[in-house]
């Protein structure tokens, strides 16, 4: 496949703070890389793992929208606008920054870690009012089909998002395929959270990630039990070293 370009795992930026160790697939914090600021309006991959009873203390965001998908373990969430909980695997939960807000993440057990994907799409425009959204989806709703957790256009079934875009997610049993089909004027990012792949004989690890621009049909075939994000994103341009 001609336009497809692959991000290892072992290129992402790496941090490690000893209660928290992290990879960013784009540019954050400490790390930059001008070749990696952004995709399309996905901003933010960090792969996180909390030590037990560790986490972030209150700090601001705005001007985003910040989807996190659990992985492992409970995450406590509470925030400047009433809202408090401790999501799970499976659980999804988006929040719209805006104009404004502030919140805490912390690792709700004393035992175990937490293992999360913190994903940032910049939204389609700024000085939203802040807002609060979770939602739990289940195993078998991913097994071996995309299942849809994340769009600008919900009938309430997933997250709704302030951009045009598309957020699935997929648990692919062994040696099991799965296609999608990318449309002339978008552009698809593909993060392998768990797992081994192939897509046309090309081999994907755990932290892996594709990008494709413009009229394919990706067909994936998992090697192991897989669990992978795809998001369907308009057309990727660069446009600069934009930080949010």
């Amino acid at each position: 496949m001609q336009n497809l370009q692959v991000r290892k795992s072992g290129d992402r930026g790496y941090a490690n703070h000893g209660w928290l160790e992290s990879y960013h697939s784009f540019s954050f914090a400490e790390y930059y890389d001008r070749k990696h600021m952004h995709f399309s309006v996905l901003r933010v991959i960090n792969d996180d793992v909390i030590a037990p009873g560790q986490g972030f203390g209150m700090h601001p965001h705005r001007d985003m929208e910040i989807v996190t998908y659990m992985l492992q373990g409970e995450l406590q969430h509470k925030d400047s606008i009433g809202n408090g909980s401790i999501i799970k695997a499976g659980d999804v939960q988006r929040m719209t920054a805006g104009t404004g807000i502030v919140h805490s993440e912390v690792n709700a057990s004393v035992n175990d870690k937490v293992h999360l994907l913190q994903i940032w799409i910049m939204p389609d425009r700024q000085g939203l009012e802040p807002g609060y959204e979770e939602k739990h989806f289940a195993a078998e709703q991913k097994r071996n089909q995309w299942c849809l957790i994340a769009a600008k256009d919900s009938d309430e079934s997933a997250l709704k998002v302030h951009q045009d875009m598309l957020l699935y997610a997929t648990i692919l049993d062994a040696n099991t395929s799965l296609a999608y089909s990318v449309n002339n004027n978008r552009s698809v990012y593909l993060h392998v959270a768990r797992g081994t792949i192939k897509i046309d004989g090309l081999q994907l690890e755990t932290g892996d990630a594709v990008m494709l621009n413009g009229s394919a049909t990706m067909m994936i075939k998992a090697n192991d039990e897989s669990e992978l994000l795809l998001f369907d994103l308009p057309l990727h341009q660069e446009i600069g070293a934009r930080t949010h």
